[in-house]
């Protein structure tokens, strides 16, 4: 690749596309949201999700100081971050929150750069994140999942037309900020069932004496609120 070949690609990076239309904004955000609440849908496109939380934990654990040990990705939609250091204190506290708010910060940063016309950039962060969080993957279906998923992305940014990329990264915006609440509530759900003694939640309640339940109603919080203010970006008029 030359220089001239590589000024072209740092422009399209870097400048603006043109934003999806209103009826492309609101048919992805219908799809997204009937992915999410549809349970069949749901059990399969949940592993985005996942990435993300997991992505969470480990950028988190990095920030923090902490050793990253792994991540593994599990077909069941669950994962696993193990990170090494301190038991207690405020990296371990921030690196168990960072999993569920993970995805409803990322749909909003990705609704962010959607609303400012950064189409391109947004697909291209995303590949980054995936290709940093791929090194950290421990095990064979977590690997695949990665990459399949960055795939996609590259794909799209490359070869897809300018409507393909703008409705992809609608979609994407908007999956991961209705997407981001309903793990929230099956949490929940889960922990009132005693299914979930060492959730995320559980552990922060162990690790700062807040009720687990607290902990819980935060995600929520956060999760809302992202998606409230994500679809004031996103929706017509812009």
């Amino acid at each position: 690749m030359d220089v001239q070949s590589i000024g072209e690609v740092w422009d399209r990076v870097t400048g603006t596309q043109p934003a999806p239309s209103d009826w492309l904004t609101l048919v992805t955000g219908a799809v997204a949201l009937l992915v999410v609440a549809v349970r069949p849908f749901w059990r399969f496109a949940r592993n985005a999700v996942t990435i993300a939380h997991e992505g969470g934990h480990g950028l988190v654990a990095r920030v923090t100081g902490r050793k990253l040990a792994g991540i593994r990705l599990h077909s069941d939609t669950s994962g696993v971050t193990l990170s090494y250091g301190r038991p207690t204190g405020p990296g371990m506290v921030l690196t168990a929150a960072a999993g569920y708010t993970a995805p409803a910060l990322l749909g909003l940063g990705s609704a962010a750069l959607l609303a400012a016309d950064r189409i391109t950039l947004l697909l291209w962060l995303a590949i980054a994140l995936l290709l940093a969080l791929l090194v950290r993957i421990r095990n064979a279906f977590g690997f695949l999942t990665v990459v399949l998923a960055g795939g996609a992305f590259f794909l799209v940014s490359w070869f897809g037309s300018t409507d393909v990329q703008a409705g992809f990264a609608s979609l994407g915006s908007w999956f991961l900020l209705f997407g981001a609440v309903r793990p929230v509530l099956e949490l929940q759900y889960q922990r009132r069932r005693g299914q979930a003694p060492d959730s995320d939640a559980d552990q922060l309640a162990r690790l700062t004496g807040v009720p687990g339940l607290a902990w819980v109603a935060l995600f929520l919080i956060t999760a809302l609120a992202c998606l409230a203010l994500g679809a004031s970006w996103l929706l017509p008029p812009r």
